[in-house]
């Protein structure tokens, strides 16, 4: 275990990346989120990585992403105008462990021995289109495809009997038309956007697996989600409004590609689907329609202490076998962001308590986070964000901390 801890801080120092949408500004941001229930066990919810982004990388054209995790990199190379005026590309390169395994939940219960690591690595290719350059609010058209090849093993708490699904190649199609963005920070400033999308996963190694197999990997499975999101921050007083509303549905879902909803870790994908109070990826949804709002108010002379409250409400369409009595579920939270003089660190302690939350102990349960956010350069608000919708790339911290 000692060893494990010594190796975790190791990790965190070494290079890693992550893939997004071609962004112009340069950022160094550290990234630090944490989740820990109070009533129940769960798997370990947290990340910690480092995100890079450094235009006229080689030459003027060119930029380099990197994002580095624990036992886990995805780096990604951009080529502005490298199709036309108005259309870039990128090519990105993935691989690491612990990246695409699953952790079963149903009805509050965390059930280790149906849960399962997943190692893998991928390679993808990525064309932004820019419709309206001469506007305020751009409007793009992102069409990505990609491959990646999976191998699962067990935990030491996986069942004997308990068959994992088999190892083999997904390919992936993703595309969407967004209006707007949020930048990859914890409080955006300001930002707007509407976007849709969708998400095609083709598995050459389908089939079922589980106890006696009663459970299937499909051949195909298809995501549709929508999100509108709007966050804005009054000049003189600072204090800010962040409201998101998303919706999806799913085609041919399964357990690894139903949408998961549940903890609050806001940077740990593209549209983080947050409910205060649950575990993390809790719910595991064929359609659902999630909101999401949050306000921060200053207490103090600069904005250097400020009070946050949050609330995340869903209806949730269950994928079945995972779900609980109920379709609706509610969660509330609040904390206290302490911001550096310099405006470069943010440190948030949050509560959060779901109020739908099933455990052994009845209705109800409480949960802590921390979040914290390092900007060792300067940060420009840009319509950048994460790639994937549920990426689980911190789950190597079961791993390194011996769980």
């Amino acid at each position: 275990m000692r060893f494990r801890f010594i190796r975790l801080w190791l990790i965190f120092i070494l290079p890693l990346t992550a893939t997004a949408q071609i962004d112009p500004v340069r950022r160094d941001l550290i990234q630090l989120g944490y989740n820990q229930p109070l009533e129940g066990q769960s798997p370990l919810a947290g990340y910690a990585y480092y995100y890079h982004n450094q235009p006229d990388f080689l030459r003027t054209n060119q930029t380099l992403r990197l994002a580095v995790a624990p036992v886990y990199l995805d780096s990604n190379l951009g080529f502005v105008h490298g199709l036309g005026p108005q259309t870039d590309f990128s090519l990105g390169v993935a691989g690491g462990g612990f990246a695409y395994g699953h952790s079963e939940i149903s009805s509050g219960r965390y059930y280790k021995n149906q849960s399962f690591i997943g190692h893998g690595g991928e390679f993808s290719g990525n064309i932004y289109h820019l419709f309206n350059p001469d506007d305020l609010i751009p409007l793009s058209l992102v069409l990505q495809g990609g491959a990646r090849y999976t191998v699962y093993d067990r935990y030491d708490t996986t069942a004997n009997n308990f068959q994992l699904p088999g190892d083999g190649a997904t390919f992936s199609l993703r595309t969407g038309l967004r209006w707007g963005g949020v930048e990859p920070t914890l409080f955006p400033a300001l930002a707007m956007e509407i976007s849709g999308w969708y998400e095609g996963l083709f598995r050459v190694n389908s089939g079922d697996y589980g106890f006696a197999g009663d459970r299937r990997l499909e051949t195909d499975a298809h995501q549709f989600w929508a999100v509108a999101a709007l966050s804005y921050t009054l000049p003189e007083s600072q204090q800010n409004f962040f409201a998101r509303l998303t919706a999806g549905t799913a085609v041919h879902a399964d357990r690894l590609s139903a949408f998961r909803l549940g903890g609050i870790l806001p940077m740990a994908a593209e549209y983080p689907l947050t409910l205060p109070g649950y575990y993390y990826q809790e719910f595991s949804a064929r359609q659902f329609a999630l909101f999401n709002a949050s306000y921060l108010l200053p207490i103090a002379p600069a904005q250097r202490w400020n009070l946050n409250f949050s609330v995340g409400t869903a209806y949730i369409d269950y994928l079945p076998g995972t779900g609980q009595p109920g379709n609706s579920v509610t969660g509330v939270g609040g904390g206290i962001l302490y911001r550096a003089p310099s405006d470069r660190f943010h440190c948030l302690l949050n509560y959060g308590y779901g109020i739908n939350a099933r455990r052994d102990s009845g209705h109800g349960a409480s949960s802590i986070g921390l979040l914290l956010q390092i900007d060792l350069g300067k940060t420009l608000s840009h319509d950048d964000d994460f790639q994937t919708t549920q990426p689980g790339r911190w789950r190597g911290w079961e791993w390194l901390m011996g769980r």
